[in-house]
């Protein structure tokens, strides 16, 4: 794995200069090409670059553990550095998946009420609430198309546009039945309901391009 980790950082210090070089930049289209190439391997060469820089730290943290006088303080920041060694390990081995080709696309983000009333109308009201902030988070734009709502302060349907960097890749595991268990405000007494609402994440269509001969 490492190899391969060393090789794919050297291709992101290639394109790194590619970026640099005058032609490119003077290029709109391979400037973008490069542009894109770069950020799709970013991430990854971000992590392995802090993974090697943590075991440096490790093997500095070893040698101090010899010294009486510091084995204590060593000791413990070994046990915090080797728990960031192997969630970098973890995520590594993910961003070296295979990529879904959708990754990179835009959403459309579908909300509906589910069952359970008024509720269920609440509910995803409040789905719609958080992926807001996410998205503002993440600095995404947020755009609802179109919305149904209750008469409660609840709503019925919601889609929205969401767009930015890798937007699918991080929603796209969301999509299903959401349910919450809670006493509602209007339930007098104190019972339980559990309500649904279900969330369904699309890769935005791309346009395409139909040409229509005379003849037809």
């Amino acid at each position: 794995m490492i190899d391969k980790l060393n090789s794919i950082e050297a291709r992101y210090t290639e394109l790194l200069g590619r970026l640099g070089d005058p032609a490119v930049q003077a290029d709109p289209a391979q400037y973008r090409t490069q542009a894109k190439a770069l950020a799709e391997i970013e991430p990854l060469v971000e992590k392995f670059r802090e993974f090697k820089s943590v075991l440096t730290q490790i093997a500095q943290a070893q040698e101090l553990a010899n010294d009486p006088d510091m084995r204590e303080l060593a000791v413990e920041e070994l046990h915090g550095l080797e728990q960031r060694r192997d969630a970098l390990d973890a995520e590594i081995k993910v961003l070296l998946l295979p990529k879904d080709p959708n990754d990179e696309k835009n959403v459309v983000l579908e909300i509906r009420a589910g069952t359970g009333g008024d509720e269920a109308g609440l509910f995803a009201a409040e789905l719609v609430r958080m992926y807001t902030r996410y998205a503002e988070a993440q600095g995404w734009r947020m755009e609802v198309l179109s919305s149904s709502e209750t008469g409660v302060g609840g709503i019925k349907e919601v889609i929205a546009l969401i767009e930015g960097r890798r937007v699918y890749s991080r929603l796209k595991y969301e999509s299903g039945v959401h349910r919450v268990q809670r006493v509602p405000k209007t339930e007098a007494q104190g019972r339980v309901h559990t309500s649904t609402a279900t969330v369904a994440v699309l890769p935005e269509a791309e346009d395409v391009d139909v040409e229509i001969k005379d003849s037809e």
